[in-house]
């Protein structure tokens, strides 16, 4: 069961509450590249992405983020980092969020923030990570870097509420995974939106992994509103990434897809075959399970649970619908049949 949370608007979504939990990417160029930010974020977008964030360090990025404005009916996220006059900025520029780091700020630079966020209905997710945990935290923790985290991140949510604002988004992340899931349980009981993810995940395979143990770890605890997975990596693979963990939970509609290892019984392609089909229905909404399979052990039984399998050998291949084979197909057209099959089942759908 999601914990509960505050709803929180951005622009035309809303998380937290009884919401689906959203996927949001970050753009990796400089803003300053207008066509390069709007392309990533169209892509992310057809991927299944719902909020992108944008890095916004100087002035001219605030010039750049309002033409993306401009161009996008994208939720974006403007992410500040030390200067309170750039959060301002990008608010009036537009930005429907934005992420500071409070300790970044003095209290007083932290108050006009806040005002102008107050003014013109904007969110702002409070992100503290392990890499710039408050030292005097620290110590207080004895070394407990989770408790220290959690122990900052209440001290600027109680400065917040002081001001009468309670558009937060709360965001705790650590490049270690038992210390995020740690620290985000121990912010859950504040009744915020949660952001989760592991920061710094690292390369794709092994970022992958990580993030799927984290945030696969709160998701289950019923922890978490929106995800991010980090990825040193194309940002659309962070959003297929996010998407498929939310498939295989549970949290979201889409394809479940499986297809067998590979063993020395395998006597077609099957990593090109699975690659192919899976191009073709990963960026479907539609609940329904495909199965390719590499042989005739295993796969009738895994394609009999299936909404539609395939199993090769030996240059052909058997389809199955709901279980029960009904087609063979040679190998060379099987990819391009099985994919029409796959689209009168999701019209149908």
């Amino acid at each position: 069961m999601r914990n509960k949370t505050r709803q929180v608007r951005i622009r035309n979504l809303y998380i937290g509450g009884d919401q689906p939990v959203a996927i949001q990417s970050m753009t990796n160029l400089s803003v300053t590249d207008v066509d390069g930010t709007l392309e990533q974020i169209k892509r992310c977008k057809v991927a299944g992405c719902d909020i992108m964030r944008i890095a916004v360090p100087n002035s001219e990025s605030v010039k750049a983020f309002e033409k993306v404005r401009l161009q996008t009916d994208m939720p974006l996220v403007a992410d500040i980092h030390f200067d309170w006059r750039l959060a301002v900025q990008a608010i009036e520029a537009g930005a429907d969020k934005i992420r500071i780091n409070p300790g970044n700020m003095s209290l007083s630079q932290l108050d006009s923030v806040i005002a102008c966020a107050n003014d013109h209905h904007v969110p702002i997710r409070i992100g503290v990570n392990g890499g710039s945990v408050n030292k005097e935290d620290l110590n207080r923790a004895k070394g407990n870097r989770a408790e220290a985290l959690n122990s900052s991140l209440r001290r600027y949510v109680r400065y917040f509420e002081e001001k009468k604002f309670y558009d937060l988004v709360l965001s705790v992340k650590s490049t270690d995974v038992r210390e995020t899931v740690q620290t985000n349980r121990l912010i859950a009981s504040l009744g915020y939106p949660v952001h989760i993810g592991v920061t710094e995940a690292g390369l794709l395979c092994q970022g992958l992994v990580k993030n799927a143990m984290g945030i696969g770890a709160l998701l289950l605890d019923g922890i978490g509103d929106t995800i991010r997975v980090s990825l040193t990596s194309d940002p659309v693979n962070e959003v297929y990434g996010a998407k498929d963990m939310l498939v295989a939970l549970g949290l979201k509609k889409g394809v479940t897809f499986v297809s067998c290892p590979k063993c020395g019984r395998c006597s077609i392609d099957l990593e090109k075959t699975a690659q192919e089909v899976y191009d073709h229905v990963k960026n479907s909404d539609k609940n329904i399970k495909i199965a390719v399979m590499g042989c005739e052990v295993n796969g009738p039984g895994e394609c009999s649970d299936a909404d539609l399998g395939m199993a090769g050998a030996n240059g052909k291949f058997v389809f199955f619908k709901h279980g029960s084979r009904y087609k063979m197909v040679d190998g060379d057209v099987a990819v391009e049949e099985f994919k029409k099959e796959i689209d009168l089942l999701t019209d149908d759908n």
